[in-house]
């Protein structure tokens, strides 16, 4: 695969980069298994030295790293400090937390005593995508790290830049050769990464088809692995919600990175009594968006990531379109260099609709009206993902009944929080496994060991 910028706001190439050799790529996975056999042995105490003063350094150097995000992905100015930041904290919070969460935890057998105690595994494989370049990152890096396992990542092809300078955060915060390893490799060589010896475990972020083959794979090496797939979230609004608070969740939650976030509010389910009026302030406020640079701190819209993504987009709302859907607004790219489309809405969607079944990676919202709470319920559930969702109500208890009827990993109630590093995130369904981030995060790779003692003879 190619590893280039290409700034998307305006298309021009920024540089590229070659992929790894096999034997480059061989020195840097030994390396990195020697690493291992003396991080593992590091104190918690020694391995936060080095997260906390990566942490630290992305903090200072935030603007930088933001900078470079946005002229690789196109994420604006803004959206991206606040990615750096929270990529930051997230470092910090494990630094903090790791001994805590993988302390030995006492057990009460009927004889004896015993405990299960966490240790690491080895070099952990992350194959990450481009939609949050350094969040995606540090929130692999940083529970795993901490746990004592090391890193091997590949990051997106549309990223290389974001890539190199996460690495080299991690060498400028004094770690030993082999702790975090960005590889520029080509698929070929990402699938033998999988299957060799050195590697006990993959974490993966990305597309349904993606997970798949990686999953595939290392089930037939038996390593265990983390799957953060896509979503098609419902946005649920119930009869009785606050309608001004709920349009003005629901243009940043779908529009927040330009839609591109799995966890993104794709199926907006609005209850009859409120269909219309949310419909016509919902339109409203996306019409009033506005494309410009993202790098200017006026500008309301970004691009997407790449061309390739802008042309996949329009192909299916085309396709959407040729089985019934109807566009309310939008559905075309804009007339301006780079690769920016319009905000779109999609009613009359129905089941045998391939959108229905679909995700829609950027700006494009399906509007669905139901009856009545059930009916939005059983909506919402009628999906193949399962990552998040929100449900909008003055009833908080109302919104917590509808909040565990509705099929998914996550779901929010009366706003879309998706992330703290405190909260465990993922999914169920074609969403993927495994979760990232809290206390759970750190557990997908380290082993669960049981220590037992009892005083007891053998049996005769």
């Amino acid at each position: 695969m190619a590893y280039q910028s290409l700034n998307p706001a305006t298309g021009k190439l920024l540089k590229k980069f070659d992929e790894l050799t096999d034997k480059q790529l061989e020195e840097k996975l030994a390396t990195a298994a020697t690493c291992f056999e003396t991080w593992k042995r590091k104190s918690y105490a020694e391995r936060a030295v080095i997260v906390t003063r990566a942490a630290k350094l992305l903090h200072e150097q935030a603007e930088s790293f933001a900078h470079t995000m946005t002229l690789e992905m196109g994420k604006r100015i803004g959206e991206a400090r606040g990615e750096v930041e929270f990529s930051s904290n997230i470092l910090a919070y494990y630094a903090k937390n790791a001994e805590r969460f993988l302390a030995n935890v006492e057990l009460h057998p009927t004889l004896g005593d015993g405990h299960m105690e966490s240790s690491p595994i080895g070099v952990i494989f992350g194959v990450e995508p481009w939609n949050f370049p350094y969040y995606q990152l540090a929130r692999v890096a940083g529970p795993h790290l901490m746990a004592g396992n090391v890193l091997v990542v590949k990051h997106a092809g549309c990223v290389p830049q974001c890539a190199i300078a996460f690495e080299k955060l991690w060498i400028d915060a004094g770690a030993p050769a082999g702790l975090y390893t960005n590889l520029l490799i080509s698929h070929e060589q990402s699938d033998r990464v999988v299957d060799d010896p050195r590697i006990k475990g993959v974490a993966l972020t990305g597309s349904v088809a993606a997970g798949k083959s990686i999953a595939a794979r290392a089930g037939q090496n038996l390593k265990p692995s983390s799957m953060e797939l896509g979503g098609s979230d419902a946005f649920i609004v119930l009869d009785d919600a606050d309608l001004e608070h709920t349009v003005k969740w629901a243009v940043w939650g779908r529009m927040y990175n330009t839609g591109q976030t799995c966890c993104a509010a794709k199926r907006f389910i609005v209850v009859e009594k409120l269909a219309d009026k949310f419909l016509e302030k919902f339109r409203t406020a996306l019409e009033a968006l506005k494309p410009g640079d993202p790098l200017d701190e006026k500008t309301t819209m970004g691009p997407l990531s790449t061309e390739s993504a802008l042309v996949d987009l329009l192909k299916q709302v085309d396709v959407a379109v040729a089985h019934g859907a109807k566009v309310l607004m939008g559905g075309k790219r804009v007339d301006r260099p780079g690769a920016f489309m319009q905000p779109t809405i999609l009613t009359d969607v129905k089941p045998d609709n391939p959108a229905f079944r679909d995700e829609f990676f950027g700006p494009v919202a399906m509007f669905f009206r139901v009856k009545d709470e059930e009916a939005a319920i059983a909506l919402a559930n009628d999906s193949d993902f399962g990552l998040g969702g929100s449900v909008f109500t003055r009833d908080l208890a109302r919104g917590k009944r509808v909040a565990s009827r509705v099929d998914t990993g996550m779901m929010f109630i009366n706003s879309i929080s998706w992330s703290d590093a405190e909260l465990p995130f993922g999914g169920i369904k074609n969403s993927g496994y495994g979760r990232e981030l809290g206390d759970m995060g750190i557990q997908e790779f380290v082993n669960k060991k049981l220590v037992r003692y009892v005083a007891a003879e053998a049996p005769v």
